[in-house]
């Protein structure tokens, strides 16, 4: 796959050049690319956005109110939605990037000029990364401002509502006040938990997560609040909702879904080669057998246990299935997991170590030995 950063290369760069060359008196086309351009290769995604975003803050307008009314002019008309490609019409897509940063950094002076202009800036990407400087520097005047978005006919901007105001959205800066005290944004979520857009309905759900990882009884509280009358579309946010806590294996968020402890004998956990090298697949085989005199419903993970650098083994857990069992009834499941080199992680070779987690309990562990070729580990990824 080509990498992220690519999406800021030096098309694009002359893309937004071509559209400043039309609004500014003077502008310096080609001052402007060589000192981008020079520095663009070695320069990773949030940065080739950072870098563009500053080259433009130096030849727009210091005036927050005029440097706005010219970012306005150059968005790509929406004309056509589905498409997410810059060209000489206007720009859009990764485009928006840097675009945003400008109005994101530079243009809280111009407070509610710039959330508009952000409004209008979402459908042709996103936003969310950008109104979150308009949160940390008055977060009621934003918030205020943001919920009246909420009716707004088109869902991605509904949707900037719900992931512009996550505590801790990727790639994002983080919202230390919201982290702190979560529930100014409560009643937005709750707006919109029954929207008509599955898109919108996911970032509520991805907002939630964020604050299970801080107030997880907060939002078992109101996971179970929302069950009452649910729609399928919003049980289906509410189990996304709650997907770390239950990974987690926290007791009160499996029981709002109906999952109560698993009764359950593991007569066996094993893998099927004792030594796997970093490329190749694991595969593992499990026999369980209830020991309930009821059916009970089991919501199945396995966990990897690899090691780090000090040794220690670290778990991570993989969602597997959710199976329902007869009293007495056994069965034989397999899985196999590719494990892969990513840029996320470092493996270390030697023994690790895989489990089961059913219904929030751990059961068994089989290890089997990691062989990492040198060559075989990926690159970091960069800002």
């Amino acid at each position: 796959m080509e990498p992220f950063k690519n999406n800021i290369s030096p098309r694009l760069v002359g893309l937004i050049a071509d559209q400043l060359s039309a609004h500014l008196d003077g502008f310096d086309r080609s001052g402007f690319m060589d000192g981008i351009l020079s520095e663009l290769e070695d320069l990773e995604l949030k940065d080739r956005a950072r870098l563009i975003a500053h080259r433009m803050h130096a030849v727009l307008p210091a005036d927050p109110g005029k440097r706005n009314a010219i970012l306005a002019t150059m968005l790509h008309p929406m004309d056509d939605p589905e498409s997410d490609q810059s060209d000489e019409r206007g720009i859009r897509g990764w485009g928006m990037m840097p675009l945003g940063m400008v109005v994101g950094l530079y243009g809280v002076d111009d407070f509610d000029g710039s959330l508009a202009l952000l409004r209008t800036m979402t459908p042709r990407w996103t936003s969310e990364f950008d109104v979150r400087y308009f949160l940390l520097a008055d977060e009621d005047r934003a918030l205020a401002t943001m919920t009246g978005w909420l009716g707004d006919p088109d869902y991605r901007v509904r949707r900037l509502v719900s992931e512009g105001t996550r505590p801790r959205l990727p790639w994002g800066v983080q919202l230390p006040q919201l982290v702190a005290d979560p529930s100014p944004t409560l009643p937005i979520l709750t707006k919109l938990r029954d929207d008509p857009e599955e898109y919108v309905r996911r970032s509520v759900a991805n907002h939630l997560n964020d604050i299970a990882k801080d107030h997880p009884d907060l939002v078992v509280q109101l996971a179970s609040g929302w069950m009452k009358d649910a729609t399928p579309g919003r049980l289906k946010l509410l189990r996304h909702a709650c997907r770390t806590l239950i990974k987690q294996g926290h007791a009160s968020a499996l029981r709002v879904f109906g999952f109560g402890p698993a009764a359950i004998r593991l007569s066996s956990l094993q893998v099927e080669k004792r030594i796997v090298t970093l490329g190749d697949s694991l595969a593992f085989a499990c026999e369980l057998t209830s020991t309930s005199r009821e059916r009970q419903e089991l919501i199945l993970d396995y966990v990897l246990h690899f090691r780090k650098a000090n040794g220690t083994l670290s778990p991570k857990v993989f969602k597997w299935k959710v199976l329902a069992l007869d009293p007495r009834q056994t069965i034989t499941l397999q899985r196999t997991h590719a494990v892969r080199a990513v840029t996320t992680r470092r493996y270390y070779a030697g023994d690790q170590m895989v489990s089961l987690r059913i219904n929030g309990q751990d059961f068994g562990e089989a290890a089997f030995e990691l062989i990492v070729p040198e060559e075989s580990q990926p690159s970091r990824i960069g800002k």
